[in-house]
């Protein structure tokens, strides 16, 4: 008969379940380094703070191990974040096992997309220079407002902020927080649906022609059926009840995105430029009218730079402890997506304006490899082109309904103190998807379209991110990151106006040239 040992270790047991109004998870919040300004002025006694190695010292082995296992204990269970029980039936919040490979797909799904398209026709406004330039200049910018943003996920202890209006309301206060927002988050939601209905149906149909070839017989569909035949599959493909369960959607559009991306700056550089090519800048008679294309294509830039809406959204898909808190595989993928995503504008931009130069349309790169090379390259290349193109933006569409999704079924839940069923669920995005329809058919101006969402939407990826780091951290007055963050803050609201501006002019004045516009 064997012998028991003297000792055993003390196994602590997982916290219990309590049934109270509210769910208790740990919040993820990283104790401050040694010799950090927050460890040096932390006076506050914490459940570990007995438990240090001149404590230990003196004590046994056994004894030392039962009191570290505590310490650990303690330091997972003494840090909780107090989370709304109806969270659980929202689509953001439903699942919470997402991690740095979701965050990569995630990211890189909202990032490419249709947007990367029209940059070279920003280009074609702007000249080499400035578009080089303002590039540059977004890409870094919407950099550093997405580190913010990742950091400020749980930037308070003992809570989460899983959607954007959140943390607004948090740095703003309630009522500001919502107004400055909940327009431009819903807008961004509405417009890129919209916006991706406007390509994904304009490219179904050159599919259809380019597959039919120019001995088809059959009668085709108008652009507005098209329209209407990209809708409902979005639609279908919406039933899919949370975030993390379209991380397969996003996968593929991430996949699709970058190689459709890649084919369209490859063929068109491969080809050759068409004759009386310029790079001079696209001006107009009235100086008044250069400037508002110039803004509109600076509009452009900037709402190719999108998704900062979904930061949070996506983060508050992942779990979160003590030791592990949510913000580092987030900020992991986000760094692998955004290489890529660079990798896929930049190329887009420069070389589609090398290409074409002020010959683009205001369609972009695609509709322009379309129109000078559709018979220059093979039928099977251009078709697989605007095949994955369509793929991308049934994807996008899923990401980017999400929020507006959520605030649906957040409304009614809140009002019904119960979760969703499924024709409810399905009820709302049916409704949303006809809705973005139907704006796309009374809009569809694609070009001047991105100019004004990126203009309406700026403050959303370049401005707020930047007030909400002074609100809530708030670093010392006067210092390098207190003006830092507070000039490039009003930067991005003053280029807001700009943009909107110019993209209000350019759709009038795109409105002015076809009074009675009819799809065909």
């Amino acid at each position: 008969m064997e012998e028991r040992p003297e000792t055993e270790l003390i196994s602590i047991p997982a916290t219990p379940r309590v049934s109270t109004p509210e769910i208790l998870t740990p919040s993820g919040q990283r104790s401050p380094r040694q010799g950090s300004k927050e460890a040096k002025s932390s006076n506050a006694w914490t459940p570990t703070s007995f438990i240090s190695p001149r404590f230990l010292s003196p004590i046994g082995t056994p004894m030392k191990r039962v009191l570290i296992n505590m310490k650990g204990y303690l330091e997972e269970v003494g840090h909780l974040t107090k989370l709304n029980p109806q969270d659980a039936w929202l689509p953001i919040t439903e699942s919470r096992n997402g991690n740095a490979h979701y965050s990569t797909f995630h990211n890189l799904n909202a990032g490419v997309g249709f947007q990367a398209l029209v940059l070279p026709v920003a280009f074609a406004y702007l000249g080499w220079s400035w578009g080089i330039i303002s590039l540059t200049v977004a890409y870094c910018w919407q950099l550093y407002t997405l580190w913010i943003l990742v950091q400020l996920h749980e930037a308070v202890p003992g809570k989460r902020y899983n959607r954007y209006v959140e943390l607004a309301q948090a740095a703003f206060g309630e009522r500001l927080g919502v107004w400055l927002a909940l327009f431009p988050t819903v807008y961004l939601s509405a417009g890129t649906a919209t916006a991706l209905i406007l390509i994904g149906g304009e490219t179904m149909k050159l599919f259809f022609q380019i597959v039919c070839g120019p001995t088809c017989t059959s009668n085709p569909l108008t652009t507005v059926e098209w329209y209407l035949v990209f809708t409902s599959l979005s639609i279908v493909l919406s039933q899919l009840p949370n975030l993390n369960s379209i991380a397969g959607l996003s996968l593929v559009g991430a996949v699709t995105a970058i190689t459709y991306s890649t084919m369209v700056w490859v063929l068109s550089v491969s080809q050759q430029r068409p004759p009386s090519i310029s790079y001079e800048p696209l001006s107009l008679a009235s100086p008044s009218s250069s400037l508002f294309l110039a803004l509109n294509a600076l509009g452009i830039v900037a709402f190719s730079f999108r998704g900062h809406n979904l930061v949070l959204e996506i983060q508050a898909t992942m779990p979160s402890t003590f030791k592990h808190p949510a913000r580092v595989p987030m900020w992991k993928g986000a760094k692998v997506a955004y290489f890529f995503i660079a990798m896929c504008l930049f190329p887009i931009a420069i070389g589609g304006f090398w290409a074409y130069g002020n010959q683009m349309p205001s369609g972009g790169i695609l509709t322009a490899l379309y129109a000078f090379h559709s018979h220059d390259i093979s039928r099977g290349i251009l078709a697989l082109t605007f095949l994955l193109v369509v793929f991308s933006c049934l994807s996008s569409f899923q990401i980017y309904s999400m929020p507006a999704f959520d605030s649906f079924e957040a409304g009614y839940t809140s009002r019904t103190n119960r979760p969703c069923s499924i024709w409810v669920r399905s009820g709302f995005r049916v409704f949303f998807g006809f809705v973005s329809f139907f704006i796309g058919v009374a809009l569809p101006f694609l070009s001047s379209l991105a100019g004004l969402l990126g203009g309406l939407t700026l403050p959303v990826t370049f401005a707020y991110p930047c007030f909400m780091w002074v609100l809530i951290k708030q670093p010392t007055k006067y210092s390098f990151s207190w003006y830092f963050n507070w000039i490039l803050g009003w930067l991005g609201v003053a280029f807001s106006l700009a943009f909107s501006i110019g993209g209000i002019w350019s759709m009038v004045n795109d409105g002015l040239k076809l009074k009675f516009f009819k799809p065909n």
